[in-house]
């Protein structure tokens, strides 16, 4: 039987002047998830990543952490959706964050960021959206086909990637790709808000098919160190 590995990237630099980098508890979260896995006999044969400078970065925590010495290969399938684009695409945005919210506020940004994925994941205006909810599913359904036949029945793959496509790879595996729009963006939405940074989520690959045996594992974790964003 084999596993694949799902990990969401460590945490970055939220109102920095650029967000793909990761933090320091970013950096000690990956090395962190690492060094636990490692500890735990877990050696995989291949590390997949996005093409985001965080998922990098995070890949190389990983290897540092567990001492592995295994290849790592780039699969933009797994890369995020373009959040400031969906945000940016709000309608409503100048009445979406209350007058006077200081900038970087993370309250008033996930109250925004909720407003706009739920407008995205609704399906009704799909037109708005350089890659709309049903296309980033697919996406990700066909990142998750390619790493579970990477895993066979017995090899162990480990996956570095985003909240939102850990999130939806998680209900694909839940509900279908062919699931009510309703039910597709109640399971991510679900999936997506409590996902922690450098947690991660394990499938099991076998002869009946590919399922989700934990989701949102994050032992190695405690303290400051358990963040969202």
């Amino acid at each position: 039987m084999g596993v694949v590995i799902l990990v969401r990237h460590g945490q970055a630099s939220f109102g920095a002047e650029d967000y793909d980098v990761l933090s320091e508890t970013g950096w000690q979260q990956s090395r962190g998830l690492g060094a636990y896995l490692a500890g735990r006999g877990i050696v995989p044969g291949v590390v997949l990543r996005g093409d985001m400078r965080r998922h990098r970065e995070t890949a190389q925590g990983l290897l540092d952490g567990a001492g592995w010495d295994v290849p790592v290969e780039v699969d933009r399938g797994w890369d995020e959706f373009d959040h400031l684009g969906v945000v940016a695409a709000y309608p409503d945005l100048p009445n979406a964050v209350p007058p006077g919210t200081p900038p970087g506020d993370r309250r008033a940004f996930q109250r925004l960021f909720e407003l706009a994925t739920e407008r995205w994941t609704s399906g009704e205006h799909d037109g708005d959206y350089a890659e709309s909810f049903p296309a980033f599913r697919g996406r990700v359904d066909d990142a998750l086909d390619r790493a579970c036949a990477r895993a066979g029945s017995g090899a162990t793959v480990v996956v570095v990637s985003s909240g939102g496509p850990v999130a939806t790879a998680c209900g694909l595996l839940v509900a279908p790709p062919e699931a009510e729009p309703a039910v597709a963006w109640q399971l991510w939405r679900r999936f997506n808000a409590v996902v922690v940074n450098s947690s991660f989520s394990r499938v099991i690959v076998g002869e009946s098919g590919s399922r989700l045996l934990t989701f949102n594992e994050h032992p190695h974790l405690e303290g400051d160190a358990l963040t969202y964003r």
